[in-house]
């Protein structure tokens, strides 16, 4: 069977949900035992979202191979338990930078490079690539933006022409699109789609499925309204709407038939949906037995998205542990050693987030502290690792001048120091120690129960590390130091021996959390704080009707 391709875009309005639909989508296709992946092509002109500010772009979500790329490609993994590459991720600034290299190396002939053919077709090949590799049945496309956007042209007019290279028969378009209710006319209204699947088909690409995001039920006839001015029938007009929980989103699009008409159009070999599974985990997320408040320190709070797989990591933990877990947002600039108690007052634990730069730090430091001293389980990744070193080294080895060089560089006790190999790079895009490294893990700790195994991999996003010359300190005084990169002697999770559960750990864990294979540090960390809060009675049990779902 040849390789098809679905590519998904969006009217009207970003923030539909383009990348939750192409994940559900996904992972109904994967339950019918086909091979599957999915791809997003961002129309800005960054390379990579890496030199991003995350109030604007959210998280960075970090591949295997070292890709820094869209927070989607998270949900691509977390819903289809797959692997992503930076072939899944692809930007308008990195096909215009391969575009222009392969022109300065003459590969183009001397032949004027245009927008038609040259960007289109290095578009194509991107797109192409995934389908040749002989490794999936599907590839879903996901075009970032929004239709009419003159940044998205591009990538239009590339599916457009791509749909004919490998055949109308192996492709599909899906349009998201927006059907507003205006509470001063009580009524849905059409007119935005409309347009949006007009504008689409003027830039060549007809919509054969639209994907209706909607407030409201859509009722038969605004669906036939809709199918009939937008020459689609009936049946490929899907109704997407609220749901509970983004988990949610795969079970009410198998309702609304999206798999079905999909297999039925591109005329897949697919069998009969296993989602038993996956009914289970909806079933635990949204009936949970008791719930427990978590604190998440860090720097960009106001905006959830820079937290996106940490948030997604407590679900998957959560439903594990038949427990809600309710996030309590603290911005670390608002927290001091005056106000950190009044602030963490009956938090069941405290995680202190990754981040750059030395704004908020004295508030992590602070948060640190008081979780050390009060035996609230506390969880440290990256950033967080760090400052648990720095407040360790200044309040029980005695070094007060101990901090990391990213903040003072004329620290008598650099207890975090930058990487050797980081301090002769320049150019800030791509250049951290990124991907997927190795590290072996000491028997006998929290971390080892935890993953139970000696050796185990976790994706990294840093330039700093625990100096190995003074590392000793923190030893003596009582610090474990219980996992290490085995090639480099890295320092990569630290231990106290002495508190029910304080972990920190240099790498990103939440990046590896799947439905179906939570991430074993968040799992335990969740079981600890739960532990925390009944002994303190801190958990409360939940009283709300139990949810059946379909």
């Amino acid at each position: 069977m040849a390789t098809k391709y679905i590519f998904v875009t969006g009217g009207v309005t970003s923030s539909l949900g383009k990348g939750i639909i192409c994940a559900s989508l996904g992972r109904l296709l994967v339950a019918r035992g086909l091979k599957v992946t999915v791809q997003k092509l961002d129309p800005y002109i960054n390379v990579d979202p890496g030199t991003m500010n995350p109030y604007e772009h959210g998280e960075v979500y970090v591949t295997e191979d070292g890709a820094e790329t869209d927070l989607d490609l998270g949900h691509y993994e977390r819903f289809l338990d797959i692997k992503t590459s930076q072939e899944n991720n692809v930007t308008t600034g990195r096909i215009y930078n391969d575009v222009i290299s392969k022109e300065r190396q003459g590969e183009y002939l001397g032949k004027t490079v245009q927008v038609i053919p040259h960007i289109t077709d290095e578009i194509k090949s991107h797109i192409i690539a995934l389908g040749e590799s002989g490794d999936y049945d599907v590839v879903i496309t996901e075009i970032g933006g929004t239709v009419g956007d003159i940044e998205s042209l591009p990538y239009i007019e590339a599916v457009r022409q791509l749909r004919y290279d490998v055949g109308r028969e192996n492709t599909l378009s899906i349009h998201l699109t927006l059907v507003p209710y205006l509470s001063a006319a009580r009524e849905l209204k059409t007119k935005p789609t409309q347009h949006s699947v007009k504008t689409l088909s003027e830039s060549g690409l007809q919509a054969d499925i639209i994907v209706a995001r909607s407030e409201y039920e859509l009722d038969e006839t605004i669906r036939k309204k809709i199918a009939q001015f937008c020459n689609v029938e009936i049946q490929d007009v899907i109704a997407s709407l609220d749901a509970e929980s983004i988990y949610q989103v795969p079970l009410l699009m198998q309702g609304e038939g999206l798999d079905e008409r999909v297999i039925e159009k591109l005329k897949l070999d697919a069998k009969e949906p296993d989602l038993e599974k996956w009914i289970g985990f909806v079933e635990a997320v949204r009936n949970p037995s008791t719930e427990i408040t978590i604190a998440l320190v860090g720097k960009y709070v106001e905006h959830h998205d820079a937290y996106k797989s940490i948030v997604e990591a407590f679900v998957h933990a959560g439903a594990v542990n038949d427990c809600e877990v309710n996030i309590r947002w603290i911005q670390s600039d608002d927290l001091t050693e005056s106000n950190v108690k009044e602030k963490l007052e009956n938090v069941s634990g405290v995680l202190v987030a990754p981040g750059f730069g030395g704004r908020g730090i004295d508030g992590k430091l602070a948060a640190a502290r008081y979780a050390r001293e009060n035996k609230i389980p506390y969880f440290g990744i990256c950033l967080g690792m760090q400052c648990a070193v720095i407040e360790f080294a200044r309040n029980v080895c005695g070094w007060m001048d101990a901090n990391s060089t990213e903040f003072d560089e004329d620290s008598e006790y650099p207890i975090i120091d930058l990487m050797p190999d980081q301090k002769n790079i320049e150019d800030k895009g791509g250049t951290m120690r990124l991907g997927l490294y190795d590290c072996k893990i000491e028997k006998g700790t929290k971390t080892h129960e935890a993953y139970g195994k000696e050796l185990i991999q976790e994706r990294h996003r840093h330039r700093y590390e625990v100096n190995n010359n003074l590392r000793y300190k923190l030893v003596e005084e009582g610090m474990n130091l219980v996992g290490f990169n085995p090639e480099r002697d890295l320092v990569e999770i630290m231990e106290l021996p002495d508190h029910p559960w304080f972990v920190g750990v240099q790498f990103h864990p939440e990046l590896c959390s799947t439905v179906s294979n939570p991430q074993p540090l968040f799992v335990d960390f969740v079981k600890a704080s739960l532990k925390h809060a009944k002994e303190n009675d801190l958990n409360v049990p939940v009283k709300r009707k139990k949810v059946v779902v379909n």
